[in-house]
């Protein structure tokens, strides 16, 4: 909703709205699910690798296994059948549970089915098979519990609070799944850690059947699909003609992003070691182009229709009668790949250019920093497998819970879009601190010596080196703000979505959250190797500075805008842009 609607609908900010939202049967469920979201993530774009290794599987095979990321990294693909598909005998779980229970019950089948498997060369096809196929189970659920969060949002669980509560149940699986998963197979084992993971699942996807939901074939405003598939032919909506050009053209699109992501992963598994593609180039070199033919080409083709509507040109002038065969199933089609695109485009206007710049850039410094974190602990400052471990893996996840749990609190005080400028400041800022590290870390160990933190890490953690306490430090300070971006981020970018088309909509924008990111790892990593680590985080400070500016105009807009600002509101009502 947009920060001033919100401000007069909330009649006690702070732990009140909390508290509430907290006790909210729906935030327990949220916590599940987010934690069943984070699972699979870890063991099998994780873990998995380290089983891997020690089976003493080829390098050259295990690169299959990096396939299962193109799952994660394209899942907006499929996104349209979770919008508008209704599983025959699932049903009756409801609308996206009917995707969500048996993805997590098929998740947990399979963890166990690994369980009993031998990953060797030998017998490698049947164990990525396994792996692949529960890739895209997650992806799947990730795509349908998203869209169940934003479709269940209600004054009493917020919107914010269950997006905060879904990313610290993912966060906490991450760790549970990563760190811990490998220290539990030092331990039992990996099949027995396997199947301890998929028992975890299977648990959560029986309970999940009582979690509450829409009806299947239901929409948020209590309409059916039927009832909108009707309003396509009513006196106003655009002509059938144009509506079957536009989809034509959207629907090849698609179908040739999809064609190329197949044929990729096809030549990948098919082909010998020498011969297969890069998974890595082929996300540099074919990812831009899949958004530009899936998402890009689209919203313009989307701009025009609604404008089109908006004037009053190539509308019919009089109701059409309901059809059946070719003519229903195009309407469906249309419905499930243009309306999405249509709607939000329509509602934003304008104002989506200065939506898609924020998406773009909000997480980059995250996204682009992530993929040369290990080199620089590593390699740059030289610390141990064991302090990295310690001061990322265990102390590190426990600082972005802490700043999840105080971005949800900000949330309910100041506010969304103060959270999430503040949130991208401090997510800048924080470059100035791994700045400082990379020119000896003279400052951040002062900084630690003075708070005591030095004392206390040194305390809990005494195999490490005196250097230790001021990388934990410094991690600490990050994560924290990374939590409170992330938070706010995920509350806000599930505010501007439509509940009816809440999948296809948040599964778009989230594809492009990483793509800058993604897409300047090489040039950064060009750059790190030619003026070094301290050039890059002074760099990285300033694209951070950025996307404040955008958080800024963006809060002005919405301020200015009020309830023309193009946000949807909590009764799921999108209000259009001016």
């Amino acid at each position: 909703m947009a920060e001033a609607a919100a401000t007069v609908k909330k009649k006690k900010p702070g732990w009140g709205v909390l508290l509430r939202s907290l006790r909210n049967p729906k935030s327990g469920y949220m916590a599940l699910f987010g934690f069943a979201s984070g699972l699979p993530f870890a063991l099998f774009l994780g873990t998995l690798y380290a089983w891997l290794s020690e089976a003493e599987v080829e390098l050259e095979t295990m690169g299959v296994f990096s396939l299962i990321g193109l799952a994660y990294a394209f899942q907006f693909l499929w996104s349209p059948l979770i919008d508008k598909v209704t599983i025959p005998g699932f049903s009756k779980l409801g609308r996206r549970k009917q995707w969500i229970v048996p993805a997590q019950i098929l998740l947990g089948v399979i963890l166990i089915a690994l369980s009993l498997s031998n990953p060797t060369n030998e017998a490698i096809g049947w164990f990525s098979l396994l792996a692949g196929i529960g890739a895209l189970a997650s992806a799947t659920q990730d795509i349908a519990i998203n869209a169940w969060r934003i479709d269940v949002a209600d004054e009493e669980a917020t919107l914010d609070i269950l997006s905060t509560i879904y990313q610290m149940g993912y966060r906490l699986a991450a760790l549970v799944g990563g760190a811990l998963g490998l220290i539990i197979a030092a331990r039992i084992g990996w099949p027995q850690t396997y199947l301890m993971m998929g028992a975890i699942l299977l648990a959560i996807g029986i309970a999940g059947l009582f979690a509450p939901d829409s009806k299947a074939g239901e929409n948020v405003d209590g309409t059916v699909g039927d009832d909108l598939l009707l309003s396509l032919r009513k006196k106003g909506e655009l002509k059938p003609e144009l509506r079957a050009k536009a989809l034509a053209a959207v629907g090849l699109l698609w179908a040739i992003a999809i064609g190329v992501v197949l044929t990729f992963m096809y030549m990948s598994l098919a082909y010998p070691p020498e011969e297969r593609p890069n998974p890595t180039d082929f996300t540099l070199n074919y990812g831009p182009w899949i958004i530009v033919a899936t998402v890009v080409i689209p919203a313009f083709i989307a701009g025009w229709l609604a404008s089109q509507k908006r004037k009053g040109e190539n509308v019919m002038t009089e109701d059409l009668p309901e059809q059946a065969g070719g003519a229903y199933s195009l309407d469906h089609l249309y419905r499930a790949l243009v309306m999405p695109l249509v709607e939000f485009v329509g509602r934003m206007g304008w104002s989506l250019v200065l939506i898609l710049s924020l998406v773009l850039t909000y997480r980059i410094c995250d996204a682009i920093w992530g993929t040369f974190a290990y080199p620089f602990y590593l390699g740059e400052l030289e610390y141990t497998n064991d302090e990295v471990a310690f001061a990322s893996k265990f102390f590190g996840v426990g600082a972005i819970i802490a700043g999840l749990a105080l971005g949800g609190y900000m949330l309910t005080v100041i506010g969304r879009m103060a959270t999430l400028t503040i949130g991208a400041l401090l997510a800048a800022l924080t470059n100035l601190l791994y700045a400082d590290m990379a020119i000896g870390g003279a400052t951040m160990q002062v900084a630690s010596d003075a708070s005591g933190f030095s004392w206390f890490i040194s305390t809990i953690a005494p195999f490490g080196s005196e250097a230790l306490p001021r990388l934990t430090f410094t991690i600490m300070w990050e994560n924290l703000a990374i939590g409170i971006a992330g938070a706010a981020y995920v509350a806000w970018l599930s505010s501007i979505v439509s509940k009816k088309y809440s999948a296809v909509q948040y599964a778009l924008l989230s594809s492009l959250t990483m793509l800058v990111g993604t897409l300047g790892r090489g040039a950064l990593g060009e750059m790190i190797e030619e003026q070094g680590y301290y050039t890059v985080f002074i760099f990285t400070t300033l694209i951070g500075f950025v996307a404040v500016a955008l958080c800024v105009m963006e809060w002005i807009r919405e301020t200015r805008a009020g309830k023309s600002s193009g946000v949807v509101t909590a009764d799921a009502k999108a209000i259009p842009a001016e």
